[in-house]
């Protein structure tokens, strides 16, 4: 191999010999898949991509776009960041939609909420039912300390580090890697206050489907729970299916499903209005 790479010519032709190899995880391009949700049209299709183990995606979805994430095997971890693509100071805020909505445990029907109060997702679909608002991702550090290794080009990244180089992507740096949620490892609070992870494994195939209330970036780490007590560096492959869907209408039960609900959804409205 580094014969080939010493000579441009043979990089290249090694190179265009590599056309159409396919591997587990990967964007496919143009995007297609067999199992879209009955009444969705095949060209409303935006988005399939299987995120590796350890591997992150990003994305810009538009407003009324539906993000389908399901969790292959059974051990994935999808640690998610959702900022406002027209605006990405205005970014998902764990704390608000904790306490604006009364409960810390996802499910169908909850919003994610930005910092300025505005619906940014929306939870339609569920059947993981184990999600996590109160940990963050895992960062170098807690990987060393767990695995003996966790730097961004190792065998051992960490969702922070693959968070950086996702929103580099889209023009923005350290600062903007703000808390997330994880998505299909979760948390329970005891009464004494204890953390107890749920990190499964579970059964393989569980989803969550989101919807976009506003044009959003979303950024998507695949990397073990940072409470995930195993020695190993245990994930496994997430996929990630978009499509073109309705913006959410005025009577929508998820908008109408709290009063605090209501009045983010009537904020995204009036950032519309303009």
């Amino acid at each position: 191999m580094t014969a080939v790479l010493a000579d441009p010519l043979a990089a290249r032709d090694h190179a265009r010999a590599m056309a159409g190899t396919v591997v587990e995880a990967m964007p496919v391009l143009p995007p297609v898949a067999d199992d879209l949700p009955a009444g969705v049209d095949a060209d409303d299709l935006v988005w399939e991509e299987t995120i590796a183990a350890g591997g992150y995606a990003t994305r810009r979805l538009s407003r009324g776009t539906r993000l389908r994430l399901i969790d292959l095997r059974g051990d994935a971890c999808a640690s998610l960041l959702v900022f406002n693509a027209d605006m990405p100071s205005e970014r998902l805020n764990v704390a608000d939609t904790v306490k604006v909505q009364w409960n810390a445990y996802l499910s169908a029907g909850k919003l994610l909420l930005s910092d300025m109060g505005r619906v940014l997702m929306s939870i339609v679909e569920d059947d993981a039912g184990t999600h996590d608002c109160f940990c963050g991702p895992s960062t170098p550090t807690s990987n060393a300390a767990r695995y003996g290794e966790g730097s961004n080009s190792g065998a051992r990244p960490s969702a922070r580090d693959r968070f950086l180089l996702g929103v580099a992507k889209h023009g923005l740096g350290r600062r903007d890697v703000h808390p997330c949620v994880n998505l299909f490892k979760g948390t329970r609070i005891e009464a004494d206050g204890t953390v107890t992870p749920l990190v499964g494994p579970y059964v393989p195939g569980r989803s969550v489907t989101l919807r976009a209330e506003m044009d959003v970036i979303v950024v998507i780490a695949n990397c073990p729970h940072v409470l995930d007590p195993r020695d190993a560096y245990t994930v496994t492959p997430l996929r990630a299916t978009a499509w073109r869907g309705a913006v959410t209408p005025q009577d929508d039960p998820i908008r109408h499903a709290t009063p605090e609900g209501l009045r983010a959804f009537q904020n995204v409205d009036d950032h519309f209005r303009r």
